[in-house]
């Protein structure tokens, strides 16, 4: 160490004193201790020309909640004789002059695997080289290190579920209690010339406040992760029973899973303290279900997304990256509006978008309702372009399992079988037969009699209007018909199959442009035989 007396702690995710490895390091031995985030404009400025309020990487529930989320920790700190220093500007370059002005001799922070955090750490560890600083950053966000895994499977990622479980085995660190407390932090010395402030609110950020009923009900911060964790395994038996396709995603009184994932995304909860919550239930009960569907299995899925994500290039797209099927879709700007903007005319769609926008959180089988429609079941637009509105809109929006779900929804990746599609009409109402939460997030459908709340525009003329609400007029169409749309989409999705397998994967562009050519023309082929159908039984 440089000076050995000053440590410097950068939080970015990890916002939590509970199991956090870098933060007790940096205390270690330590005269002064100076906490720092960095408010970086890439991720926290106003972006005017969105799609809704928030920066241009993050809707503004998602930056509200990180603020509450950085409050909250400021708290903790000052709790144990420390405080949250909230500095502003692009990180990197803050870092550096931290590090310069304060004399530090050890600078701690999280490992990420993100490939906005890989650039940036390149950055400060290629300043800190030669200086002598002591670097500590420890694999804490995720149960595995994913570089150890793809080591294991021979230096690429498990492509598998279970491939990966093999390869896992038990975490290293499993048997060892982990450090949950801190009773007290080294104080923060004199911080010079900077101008360090309290965590700025939204206002001060440049933004309005959200209207009251376009506010996430999720509430920022490891106070409230523990409070959650607390409660969600208060339920022993819940816990040692959860099947994950048994939720139910038309639940919004009480949603039907834990709603933890956006306080594991910003670490404000361990996952690792989470793993070792449920394997302590687990031990004492007498049946429980396994992974894939249990709820250790969930946290296992996350850990399979990170290895898959950090051991593919260009994971986040579909050209350059090897594991992704290449696919001519379509980049209709018209239908993706109407997906992002709740106005397919689907309402079982187009309300679970509506609890997107104003929650930021919808249930799983909800992600999978939408992204399937959007993608492979009926609209057949790329998937990158939903895979964008999710990230911005979700407050647990996380680089690894947000794209490592749209591929495998889209069926570009993890899993093929295309003919399985989620039904817009019937699978909303396998769960909510009397429609309550299409109700509830689209008022105008809410005096429809539940024979046509799934499906609005069969309703007759008279019962439309006794439901104060026209098809056409105060809710829109159909986008597409959903039967003959996912026929479609099947037969273009058998004919990019047929064309990555006959060139090995090695599809191009030219290639692609050629196969929407033909199966446009196929398209309209299909279109004119169903017409001629539907006219004949008409007729």
């Amino acid at each position: 160490m440089a000076s050995g007396a000053n440590s410097l702690m950068w939080f970015r995710k990890g916002l939590r004193l509970h199991d956090n490895p870098a933060l007790e390091y940096a205390a270690k031995g330590s005269k002064f201790l100076y906490p720092v985030f960095v408010i970086d404009p890439h991720y926290m400025e106003p972006d005017p020309t969105a799609f809704s309020p928030g920066s241009s990487k993050a809707g503004l529930n998602r930056i509200q909640f990180l603020l509450e989320s950085l409050v909250d920790l400021d708290l903790s700190l000052k709790k144990v004789g420390s405080r949250l220093l909230v500095l502003n500007g692009d990180p990197g370059e803050v870092l550096i002059r931290c590090l310069k002005e304060w004399s530090i001799g050890k600078l701690c922070f999280e490992y990420d695997t993100e490939p906005y955090y890989q650039a940036l750490d390149e950055k400060v560890k290629g300043y800190v080289s030669g200086t002598g600083v002591e670097i500590f950053s420890p694999v804490s966000h995720t149960l595995y290190n994913p570089a150890d895994i793809i080591r294991k499977n021979g230096g690429s990622p498990p492509l598998s579920y279970q491939s990966f479980l093999k390869l896992a085995g038990q975490p290293s660190w499993a048997t060892t209690p982990l450090s949950t407390t801190i009773s007290s932090l080294p104080p923060i010395g004199n911080t010079g010339s900077f101008a360090v402030s309290e965590v700025p609110t939204v206002r001060e950020l440049g933004y309005e406040d959200l209207a009251e009923d376009e506010r996430t009900p999720f509430k920022g911060g490891e106070s409230e992760a523990l409070k959650r964790l607390r409660e969600s395994i208060a339920n022993k038996e819940w816990v040692a029973n959860f099947e994950k396709p048994k939720g139910d995603p038309s639940a919004f009184l009480k949603p039907a899973t834990t709603v933890l994932s956006p306080y594991l995304k910003f670490g404000c909860l361990s996952s690792r303290y989470f793993y070792q919550c449920i394997q302590d239930i687990l031990k004492c009960s007498k049946k429980h279900t396994s992974p894939p569907v249990s709820l250790l299995g969930q946290l296992l899925w996350r850990d399979f997304f990170y290895t898959a994500a950090f051991g593919t290039p260009n994971f986040d797209q579909m050209k350059g990256n090897i594991i992704c099927k290449q696919i001519p879709w379509k980049n209709d700007d018209e239908l993706l509006a109407a997906w992002r903007d709740s106005r397919t005319g689907f309402p079982w769609i187009d309300a679970i978008m509506v609890q997107l926008r104003k929650w930021g959180w919808i249930h799983h089988l909800a992600r999978h309702s939408v992204a399937c429609f959007l993608t492979r079941g009926d609209l057949f637009v790329h998937w990158e372009r939903g895979r964008h509105v999710f990230e911005r809109l979700l407050i647990d929006s996380d680089w690894a399992i947000n794209n490592g779900n749209w591929l495998w929804l889209s069926c570009s990746s993890f899993f093929y079988q295309y003919n399985r599609i989620y039904s817009p009409i019937s699978f909303g109402k396998k769960y909510d037969p009397a429609g309550n939460y299409i109700r509830h997030f689209l008022p105008v459908l809410k005096d429809m009699p539940k024979e046509y709340i799934y499906e609005p525009w069969t309703a007759p003329i008279s019962v439309q209007r006794k439901a104060k609400c026209i098809i056409g007029v105060d809710y829109p169409k159909p986008v597409v018909s959903h039967d003959s749309a996912s026929k479609e989409c099947k037969m273009r999705l058998g004919e990019a199959y047929a064309l990555n397998k006959k060139l090995n994967g090695l599809v191009s562009d030219e290639d692609l442009n050629e196969l929407r050519k033909k199966t446009d023309n196929e398209s309209t082929t299909l279109d004119s035989v169903s017409r001629k159908k539907k006219q004949k039984f008409i007729d």
